[in-house]
């Protein structure tokens, strides 16, 4: 843990889209997001909604997180990959939420992820 940070760890936290300005995402089956984290490290996968699968790495200063990500369309099989920044906040439940800005398709986009409770 970085001395600036104020959140616990991503590690083995599940996060779901909320809300994306890339596509909409499906209340029903969005994407959801596997986190990992060590020593300032970031890494993860990510499967659902329009993404076939996809894969993450990063590293975390206090609660800003710097990833690389790849996936693979449901649609058109396309490889899509990028850089983005997230902020990690707690929600009104106590929950951790992401706050993703990234860019994509030559357009800045923002998402957001919410924390699924463990079973």
């Amino acid at each position: 843990m970085t001395a600036t940070q104020t959140l616990p760890s991503l590690d083995g936290r599940t996060f779901k889209m909320l809300s994306s300005t890339t596509s909409a995402v499906d209340p029903d089956a969005p994407s959801t997001f596997r986190y990992f984290e060590r020593d300032g490290v970031i890494w993860g996968d990510y499967v659902g909604d329009t993404v076939t699968f996809g894969r993450c790495v990063g590293t975390r200063t206090g609660d800003t997180i710097n990833v690389s990500f790849v996936h693979v369309l449901v649609a058109t099989g396309e490889v899509v990959s990028g850089t983005g920044v997230s902020e990690i906040e707690r929600d009104d439940d106590g929950m951790l939420r992401l706050i993703e800005r990234y860019e994509m398709h030559g357009a800045p986009q923002l998402s957001i992820c919410a924390e699924v409770a463990a079973a």
